[in-house]
């Protein structure tokens, strides 16, 4: 009888593997202090495929993109190293230092261990990052301007919402068009419409809608709830899609919920975000405090600026010194450590 040596060598191989896994694992389980994964799976990512996305978009399927944490099951696909790091340590990604961190993208899939809840999920991503990219690292503060949502002279002019929190459900299906992302105080969902508007309900912090009038050149923004720190994160993002670079960032120290509608015009918009809104390396003497203009000029159509839009809340807009903590990188490996001892159990995946 021939015996096939080659195959009782890998055999043998395979279980001497599993035992020594088993072991490994029931030797460091007691001593083991730091939350992780039991198993996850690191590749790079592949190009996206545009076309079957917005196919999938238009169907109300979710793109699989972005962290997600369903259960015992966690994905975070098609996300740079940096943005990995940004949500373990529960920092915004330009608190990282910058480099290939930020251009190289992963999909990883792991698994929980029993009894893990979704809130232990970003100390596990920092233990993945930790032993298999070897990250290291070490926290430190910088000084950085930013746009400071304050209270304008008067106080506020905003009325508190009637409607109470309402927790998005990941369980509902998405609405055709409406897509749902991690953020970091739970998921965050948005729908557009054909017109270039979009509504983004941002859970705990609100619900904020906007819409674009073509014919004024104008823009709309409301929302019957909504935090100012939500607020402040509708404006950074309108800052910085229209050539800012600025942070708006939320100095009110009002903790409610607030009804807001304000109009503003687009042109002005890209006109301010380009002439006072972008960082410089090197601000003139004077620049900390400086508050927005409160005469900002206004386009013929009568669309007032975003600065007269916000002072009719009763806030402002100001240029502000801040210290923000930083995350100083000290090694990281571009390619992961695999865990052989995976290989008989990522089944799962």
């Amino acid at each position: 009888m021939k015996i096939d040596t080659g195959n009782e060598v890998r055999s043998a191989l395979r279980r001497f593997k599993v035992v020594v896994c088993l072991g490994m694992a029931a030797a460091v389980a007691p001593a083991q202090t730091k939350p992780s994964f039991e198993v996850a799976s690191i590749k790079p990512a592949a190009p996206l495929d545009l076309a079957k996305l917005r196919a999938g978009v238009e169907k109300g399927e979710m793109p699989r993109l972005g962290p997600r944490v369903d259960g015992a099951r966690a994905e975070y696909i098609y996300m740079t190293a940096g943005e990995l790091i940004a949500l373990a340590y529960d920092v915004k990604s330009d608190q990282i230092a910058g480099g290939w961190i930020e251009t190289q993208r992963f999909d990883i899939v792991a698994k929980l261990p029993e009894g893990a809840s979704k809130s232990d999920a970003p100390k596990m991503l920092r233990s993945l990052l930790e032993d298999r990219f070897k990250l290291a690292l070490h926290r430190d503060s910088k000084e950085y301007r930013a746009l400071a949502l304050e209270i304008g002279e008067g106080g506020p002019k905003m009325k508190e919402a009637s409607e109470g929190f309402k927790p998005i459900d990941p369980s509902v299906p998405l609405a055709p068009g409406e897509k749902q992302v991690d953020g970091p105080d739970g998921p965050v969902r948005m729908r557009s419409d054909e017109n270039g508007g979009a509504t983004i309900n941002m859970g705990a912090k609100g619900t904020v809608s906007y819409t674009v009038d073509p014919a004024s050149r104008s823009m709309k923004v409301e929302s019957s709830r909504v935090t100012m720190s939500g607020f402040a994160g509708m404006l950074t993002i309108l800052v910085r899609a229209t050539g800012g670079s600025l942070e708006v960032k939320d100095m009110t120290g009002l903790t409610g919920e607030y009804r807001i509608a304000i109009a503003f015009s687009l042109e002005d918009l890209k006109g301010a975000a380009r002439a006072k809104w972008i960082e410089e390396p090197n601000p003139p003497a004077g620049a900390t405090g400086a508050a927005m203009p409160a005469d900002a000029a206004t386009d013929p159509g009568g669309s007032p600026s975003l600065d007269k839009a916000v002072k009719a809340l009763g806030l402002k807009l100001a240029l502000r010194k801040v210290m923000i903590e930083q995350l100083v990188i000290d090694h990281i490996e571009k390619t992961p450590a695999e865990s052989w001892c995976l290989e008989r159990r990522v089944l799962f995946l």
